[in-house]
């Protein structure tokens, strides 16, 4: 306890230096909570932007569906879905249901042909969960029985806006040629190039009638919680046997997966910097420090103090500037993100994206711990390291030192 006392004391004897080593260990401190919210906040951005414009939590297909490439896929699609998808909507985990049929279709407005994918939905129930398409002109597709909406490129390439009409050509499940005729109602901007240039939606009615066909490719499925992914899969194969469920992730792999492994390594090496320049600089504020104290150590020897026993309470005082500077740092760190930057940083277009988009920076407790830990250590270390020789040349000479 006498120890804790007099490290108390000594932080106020040299106040200057006390409040650059604490202004050390909280910059530290701070910068790596801010940038863990940031971490955060960016993969999360990754995370919503595929699960609300593409996939859902995740989707169900036919067992094997996903690993195989088939002359006729249509023979391998789900049927009875709306059977499926009530029985569905009854597992606690789900929220959102939602049928698909993919097909592939030429998109006309009688002067100019484009190629795209198309998707039928059930334009009602998704519109309020993806929310990440970003409707640009017009509106979403809800109810509008013939309505039709697609992204910004292809609206480009054939010269449309709401109101204008199209129609799609393709073929049946038996072969045949059919066609549709179609009102666009909306024009979308997911910020990925590859769904922007060749896609649209309709409603998986209009898209029934274009296939002729009753069933569907897959079913997307939006739960109440990310985390609970797992334990619907559990569910799922229980109940469907003849079903796989694939994560978000697994479908958007080239996209969600693979950005957010290199973001982590990159990050990763980026901590590791910030880490290894903070305690530099920790451990030489602290070794200026013992070393301007080096004839009061060699008074304490001089006493019959051992090195062991002055080591102990510069470490004591390492403790108490490590505690204090994580915590100013943490809480600094966390009012400048509330009050300075509380609608996050406007971000350039990332890999695989073509439009600027928001970070939150997201501070977590968990993170908070993490980066007070990281001051506390650093401190620790530095002070150790600083003292560990200073305390232990001879006394004759640390009394003849002079600052």
């Amino acid at each position: 306890m006498i120890l804790f006392i007099l490290a108390f004391r000594n932080l106020f004897r040299h106040f200057r230096r006390t409040l650059t080593l604490l202004l050390t260990v909280a910059m530290g401190s701070g910068a790596l909570f801010l940038f863990k919210g940031f971490n955060t906040g960016i993969m999360n951005q990754y995370k919503d932007n595929t699960i609300h414009a593409k996939t859902g939590h995740g989707q169900l297909n036919t067992e094997g569906y996903m690993n195989e490439v088939y002359e006729r896929p249509w023979k391998h699609w789900i049927s009875e879905p709306d059977k499926i998808k009530a029985e569905l909507k009854a597992i606690p985990e789900v929220s959102h249901v939602f049928p698909r049929i993919d097909f592939y279709s030429v998109v006309t407005n009688g002067a100019l042909n484009v190629a795209a994918k198309g998707t039928g939905v059930d334009g009602d129930e998704e519109a309020d969960f993806f929310w990440t398409i970003n409707i640009v002109q017009g509106e979403t597709l809800r109810n509008q029985a013939d309505g039709i909406i697609l992204g910004v490129g292809m609206a480009r390439a054939l010269k449309v806006k709401p109101g204008d009409s199209l129609t799609l050509i393709a073929q049946t499940v038996a072969g045949r040629a059919n066609a549709v005729d179609v009102t666009v109602v909306g024009v979308y901007h997911t910020g990925m190039k590859e769904i922007d240039d060749s896609t649209f939606r309709i409603q998986r009615k209009v898209a029934s009638e274009l296939m002729d066909t009753d069933k569907v490719e897959s079913i997307a499925i939006g739960l109440k919680s990310d985390e609970m992914w797992p334990q619907f899969a559990k569910t799922v194969k229980g109940k469907y046997p003849q079903l796989d469920a694939t994560p978000f992730e697994i479908l958007d792999k080239v996209y969600y997966q693979n950005a957010v492994d290199w973001l982590g390594q990159q990050f990763a090496v980026i901590q590791l910097i910030i880490v290894f320049i903070v305690t530099l600089g920790i451990t030489n504020s602290f070794a200026f420090s013992v070393v301007e104290r080096t004839a009061e150590i060699g008074n304490l020897r001089a006493n019959g103090e051992s090195a062991w026993e002055i080591t102990g309470l510069l470490m004591w005082e390492g403790l108490l500037i490590g505690v204090i500077g994580s915590v100013v740092g943490v809480l600094v760190a966390y009012l400048l993100n509330v009050i300075v930057i509380p609608g996050g940083i406007l971000m350039p277009p990332a890999p695989g994206l073509t439009r600027q988009f928001h970070v939150k920076i997201e501070l977590q407790w968990v993170s908070a711990f993490v980066a007070c830990g990281f001051g506390l250590g650093a401190t620790l270390l530095a002070t150790f390291v600083a003292s560990y020789k200073r305390v232990r040349i001879p006394v004759g000479d640390a009394l003849r030192h002079r600052s």
